[in-house]
């Protein structure tokens, strides 16, 4: 191993592979990974199960959670279970850390079933660094011991020392999907910390320094202008109880123009803060569900090209999926940045849009790619929705 390798922190890697087995939706699935993502196919199809997949690890590792915690919070082995399942009854996730000159810098792989109790247990944990194998688990100890095939290495400090970086990378993966009755609610943080749905949005602002919070601000109501041509600034304030608030300055006929705090904004605009918020937050991953949720069509158009400029900075990885025509009409969008999910009695397959045929012979013809993707993805027999309550 060169020392160049040996030198690759874990900050600068992105996943570049998953594969999974018997995972929710996904009998068998492996798709590689740019640093951004779009994932698309008809509902139900498995795109909220498929991005869990990257939560799961997060969950594994993060304060309070843990391997057994991460499965009991998705309701035990049996609903992670691909229904599909047959013969095998492992569950599992292998994904490949890397950069963009080294894809295989890290990878790692847990595989998964339950015990008679219906406990989880591990049937195998591996590790392996630039190919050399660093973990693998079933061993020795764990014979001797069946009870520690209950945890992986993953998540304890005591004995993860070799790898490390993997377990560092897989916690700072986010999560982010806003709702905004959540952030408008008075009490909204208690109890709750980075929560993904936006209970303490606003007291994760209020924890970054004053200097990189009010940069980031500076950047989002820059960004903002785009679909709230009002807004001419954003800051934090502290009411007489000490819960913090943010505030903006609206235009207005007045000379000193209009403050509002979040009760008031809107649910478009509540959801592009936090979209803006968590893009400019951090190096992990980034895993967002339809980013483009209570946004105007013309504002969604600019979200491709927003997170690539997030990335120019930043370096981070994003992984979205969606269902929106305006977000994948970005030009920039590469055959290789879409995943397309096709769901079959089978279980749901996955591919990368360049290596669907159809799909580049079209492309290839000129036709717009949402309007080769919304023929592939949109639901069968849609218009009979029109029928529903006519008389028989």
């Amino acid at each position: 191993m060169s020392t160049e390798q040996e030198a690759i922190d874990w900050r600068e890697l992105r996943f570049t592979q998953i594969e999974l087995a018997n995972w929710r939706n996904f009998s068998a699935a492996t798709t590689p990974l740019q640093r951004r993502m779009f994932f698309v196919g008809p509902n139900a199809a498995g795109k909220s199960n498929f991005l869990d997949a990257f939560r799961f690890l997060a969950d594994i590792v993060n304060v309070g959670g843990g391997f057994e915690s991460a499965v009991k919070r998705r309701g035990g082995v049996s609903m992670l279970r691909a229904f599909s399942a047959r013969r095998y009854p492992g569950i599992s996730i292998r994904v490949r850390l890397g950069t963009d000159d080294e894809e295989s810098v890290w990878e790692y792989e847990l595989t998964f079933s339950q015990d008679n109790q219906r406990r989880p247990v591990i049937m195998k944990e591996r590790v392996l660094h630039y190919g050399d194998v660093v973990l693998d688990r079933p061993d020795g100890e764990d014979a001797s011991d069946p009870e520690r095939l209950r945890q992986t290495h993953l998540e304890q400090v005591n004995v993860n020392r070799d790898f490390r970086d993997v377990a560092e990378f897989c916690a700072s993966t986010r999560y982010m999907h806003i709702v905004p009755q959540l952030v408008r609610e008075p009490d909204r943080s208690v109890g709750k910390a980075n929560d993904p749905f936006g209970g303490d949005f606003i007291e994760q602002i209020a924890r970054t320094t004053k200097r990189t919070r009010d940069a980031r601000l500076r950047r989002i109501v820059a960004a903002l202008r785009v679909a709230v041509p009002q807004l001419e600034e954003l800051e934090l304030t502290t009411d007489v109880r000490g819960v913090p608030h943010l505030r903006g300055k609206y235009k207005h006929w007045r000379k000193n123009g209009a403050w509002q705090e979040e009760a008031h904004y809107s649910d478009g605009t509540l959801r592009l803060m936090g979209l803006l918020w968590a893009v400019a937050e951090g190096r992990g991953p980034l895993l967002l569900e339809e980013p483009e949720l209570s946004l105007h069509p013309e504002v969604v158009r600019y979200i491709p090209q927003m997170f690539s400029q997030v990335q120019r900075r930043s370096g981070r990885q994003i992984l979205a999926s969606t269902h929106s025509v305006e977000l994948l009409a970005d030009p920039g969008i590469a055959l290789d940045e879409v995943v397309v999910l096709t769901p079959s009695n089978e279980g749901t397959s996955v591919a990368l849009a360049r290596d669907v045929e159809d799909i580049c012979l079209q492309h290839a013809a000129g036709i717009p790619l949402p309007e080769i993707l919304t023929a592939l993805t949109g639901p069968r027999g849609v218009d009979q929705l029109g029928l529903f309550g006519a008389r028989s």
